[in-house]
């Protein structure tokens, strides 16, 4: 949930709800996909949600117990599997968020190094008697101290040794994300105080319910919003639609809306009700 996810959220909001609803891997592993989708919905990102239920599924007991195992479920890669090695099994590994790896690019003044590169040098700088402490330690220092910009070395323990604290910035710059437009059309159909959806196929919001798409007739324009998902910006219009031919729509009640898996997106496109 916090990867691309502010923590507040997280922690106050999801995190507590999700685990409420699915307290075990069992529990998530039998659960209907359009469940798990709906305890997600808001948070973007929905692979995350169709990730975690299929690692569910293939480790309904407990979850493996080494890196290379971790890493063949789906949605699981170096970082994840890490950090389940570190703090859920105590193993003396390193782990490397973005917090982190600013720290180690820093101390050891790496310039435009590779992932890989980035975690042998955690590796070297880990505390193998307490490494769930100091795994611990450098994430609070990456977030509260060595920060993206004007970083508080002054305050930082690892200030005398080390190597980029003279141009700590220089470790941190990063290329200018490149966003892709798109123009989307959305119908507004309602019969019966139910509206009508489908089930989206597309990448951004696969088996995730949305409005239909429609053709933009001016004199049924409702009005459009701005919303960015991931690597899309997006320009949403909207349209108030009698009659709909589609034949894979799904006639949802209006009172129900919020137990559905529909995206962020969509709950803001259902503000023009």
């Amino acid at each position: 949930m916090l990867q691309q996810t502010q923590v507040n959220r997280v922690r106050d909001e999801y995190y507590p709800q999700f685990l409420a609803q699915f307290p075990t891997l069992e529990a998530l592993a039998y659960a209907p996909l359009d469940d798990v989708l709906a305890a997600w919905s808001g948070l973007g990102y929905y692979s995350r949600a169709r990730n975690l239920h299929k690692t569910a599924q293939l480790s309904v007991k407990k979850l493996p117990k080494t890196m290379q195992e971790l890493q063949k479920l789906p949605g699981i890669g170096q970082y994840t599997a890490s950090a389940i090695c570190s703090f859920g099994y105590l193993q003396s590994v390193p782990v490397v968020d973005t917090n982190i790896a600013r720290v180690i690019k820093r101390y050891f003044a790496l310039l435009h190094v590779k992932e890989k590169t980035v975690i042998e040098h955690a590796k070297k700088l880990l505390n193998h008697e307490a490494s769930r402490s100091h795994n611990l330690a450098l994430m609070d220092l990456g977030s509260m101290l060595c920060l993206p910009k004007n970083p508080n070395c002054q305050s930082c323990p690892l200030e005398k040794s080390c190597q980029g604290k003279n141009e700590p910035e220089l470790y941190t710059q990063q290329k200018k994300k490149v966003y892709e437009s798109l123009e989307l059309f959305y119908a507004i159909s309602i019969q019966d105080n139910k509206i009508a959806l489908t089930q989206a196929t597309g990448k951004m919001y696969k088996n995730m319910l949305e409005l239909p798409s429609t053709d933009p007739i001016e004199e049924n324009f409702l009005g459009s919003f701005k919303h960015a998902y991931t690597k899309y910006k997006l320009t949403v219009n909207l349209y108030k639609v009698e009659e709909l031919t589609n034949k894979e729509l799904l006639w949802k009640d209006l009172n129900e809306l919020e137990k559905l898996p529909i995206s962020s997106l969509t709950k803001k496109a259902l503000y023009f009700l």
